[in-house]
């Protein structure tokens, strides 16, 4: 490994990752439950607000991949949003 390349996340933050995960996809499924607009919307701005936090983790951590990835769950459910939910 060139020791100039980041190390790539520890066993905590990949933990830390796959919890922000989880709490985005739960808040995106919740969008579906909701009972009222703001519902919703409350939804989508706690799958958006985890989201970034993990894009920003794994930036930070010199998992490129995994933030890659993350962006374009976000760009999707942003997308989702914006076709149904507006």
């Amino acid at each position: 490994m060139d020791p100039k390349e980041p190390a790539g996340p520890d066993q905590e933050t990949r933990q830390r990752l796959a919890a922000l995960e989880r709490a985005a996809e739960s808040a995106y499924d919740l969008m579906y439950d909701a009972r009222s607009p703001s519902d919703a919307t409350a939804q989508y701005s706690n799958a958006k607000e985890a989201l970034y936090t993990a894009i920003g983790e794994a930036r930070r951590s010199g998992d490129e991949a995994a933030a890659e990835r993350l962006s374009k769950r976000l760009a999707h459910i942003k997308a989702v949003f914006r076709s149904q939910f507006t």
